[in-house]
């Protein structure tokens, strides 16, 4: 059965948190799709993932990069999967169909805790996928910026 993991992001920002729960996916062996909201954030966050700590490596790419095949992780605004991965990441709001859902094995939902928007599209998917009969972890950040699985 699916998992699928909520993070509400209230102290910290997506770039924040990203690269860290990617080291920790990317530690499992399983190949991972970040999908972003638009291209724009694609471009940064492939940036970011090459130069936000000089101790880690996340090896990653995205279309201006090609050899998706070859890339553990792979950045995209479509829903495809190149990579083969079985760990999806949707971030910026990125949004995903059941039948597309159905292709990985982990979904890792982050989502913006301090914008109206982005709370009501996560209560909506939550809303939904609940009807699916899936496995759903919903984590939220205490005082100090750690996760905390709520109810």
């Amino acid at each position: 059965m699916r998992r699928i993991d909520f993070y509400h992001l209230q102290k910290q920002h997506l770039e924040d948190v990203l690269p860290k729960l990617l080291e920790k996916a990317y530690a499992t062996g399983n190949k991972i799709v970040v999908k972003v909201g638009n291209e724009e954030r694609v471009d940064f966050l492939n940036s970011l993932l090459w130069t936000y700590n000089d101790t880690s490596f996340l090896p990653h790419g995205s279309k201006k990069d090609g050899y998706a095949d070859n890339q553990p992780i792979w950045l995209t605004t479509d829903n495809d999967n190149p990579n083969e991965a079985t760990f999806l990441f949707l971030v910026d709001g990125a949004s995903i169909d059941m039948e597309t859902l159905t292709k990985f094995e982990r979904i890792f939902n982050i989502f913006d805790g301090n914008t109206e928007e982005s709370l009501t599209q996560a209560r909506q998917f939550w809303k939904a996928l609940k009807q699916e009969n899936i496995n759903l972890y919903y984590w939220q950040q205490d005082n100090n910026g750690l996760w905390q699985q709520k109810g």
